[in-house]
């Protein structure tokens, strides 16, 4: 028999006896069998916008429009026919990006009892599913320039070497170049990317540091809305941060001008609870109705969460994510007592045509929106 030390000096046996009893106490564990996670939020932008089908890794599409009214459009009753006018649109086009999620799980952590889920590797095939879908979606709201790719140097990710050779899409803020505000409401196109005809790449917007940004606009926005507007498009969107949304609907309802008045829920039973509305989901403008749409998801300009913020005027008929391989699960080959899988999709991001759409740029996330 061993060595009794835990026992009770004088026969009162507690749960402190029990638990301290070598090895590891004779009281059984109480965990729940249920995983809490917070993480599994909404895709806003991919559910928004629509799924289009490239065939090549580099995928092209026409961009045109109509001239604009020609004012002095008068010709003499019996006049020849003048010289027909060039009628032409644009061919853009992106790159397909791969992205990936690799895990391996050993047999035995698949045999184990484990808490919350019955096979280990089923629920890592769950997550990584969800987690590939959430790069997809803060990837493509990114200032992310397109790339060929070299075709040469290190495509090792797994052991930690950089990706020199990967081709890349160019995201939604390196596309928009027509209607660009500063978070001031001043003209910001010559901060703006684009399309370069010459290279077939997007270029990245130059996006200011939080030391440099300025507060919101609501005039920003009321003027980028018009810029859209009067390059033929209906912007029905506004998605930012949770913080630029957040900052606008305060401003709305706080300022001196106060555009919206806080209200009570008119529409509810007489019976029911009182509930005071205090927040914007949807400004009327001018030029149309805009949803307000936080996206947790949405990086900031430098991707870690210490750059500016930025906002996009979207019409999602004019955008849409393009896929030359959906999401597919490979198993890959054994090279040991474990189960290895690989998640992945050749993906791209198509804007049909950036006039579309509007892009404010250079927020201060932690400034109180202005007029």
């Amino acid at each position: 028999m061993g060595d009794k030390t835990n026992a009770p000096a004088f026969g009162n046996l507690d749960a402190f006896n029990l638990k301290s009893v070598e090895t590891g106490g004779l009281i059984n564990e109480d965990v729940m069998q249920k995983i809490f996670d917070i993480s599994k939020i909404p895709l806003p932008f991919t559910d928004m916008v629509g799924s289009t089908r490239h065939k090549n890794e580099r995928f092209d599409w026409v961009v045109d429009e109509l001239n604009k009214p020609q004012l002095d459009n008068f010709v003499a009753d019996g006049a020849d026919a003048g010289a027909p006018e060039e009628i032409s649109g644009g061919r853009v086009g992106n790159h397909s990006q791969i992205s990936d999620k690799v895990l391996a799980v050993s047999y035995r952590a698949d045999a184990s009892d484990t808490i919350g889920r019955a096979k280990e590797l089923a629920y890592r095939l769950t997550r990584a599913n969800q987690e590939i879908r959430r790069d997809v979606e803060a990837i493509a709201l990114w200032n992310q320039a397109s790339d060929a790719g070299s075709g040469s140097g290190s495509n090792d990710h797994l052991i930690g070497n950089a990706i020199t050779n990967a081709t890349k899409t160019g995201t939604l803020a390196t596309w928009i170049e027509t209607s660009v505000r500063n978070a001031d409401g001043t003209d910001g196109t010559a901060s703006a990317g684009g399309y370069n005809y010459s290279t077939g790449l997007t270029t990245a917007a130059t996006l200011a540091a939080v030391a440099d940004a300025d507060a919101l606009s609501f005039q920003g926005i009321k003027d980028c809305q018009m810029d859209v507007y009067m390059q033929g498009g209906d912007p029905t969107v506004f998605m930012s941060t949770p913080a630029v949304i957040s900052k606008l609907s305060t401003y709305l309802f706080d300022n001196d001008a106060r555009v919206a008045n806080l209200v009570s829920d008119q529409g509810a039973p007489a019976n029911s609870k009182a509930t005071a509305l205090s927040s914007v989901n949807v400004i009327v403008g001018d030029f149309g109705t805009l949803k307000l749409v936080p996206n947790r998801l949405m990086p900031d300009s430098v991707g870690d969460g210490t750059g500016s913020h930025y906002a996009f005027l979207l019409d999602p008929e004019y955008v849409s994510l393009s896929y030359l391989e959906g999401y597919r699960t490979d198993s890959l080959a054994k090279t040991g007592l474990s189960e290895k899988r690989q998640i992945s999709v050749d993906w791209g991001v198509r804007v049909h045509t950036e006039k579309a759409h509007g892009m404010i740029i250079n927020i201060d996330p932690n400034a109180d929106a202005v007029a």
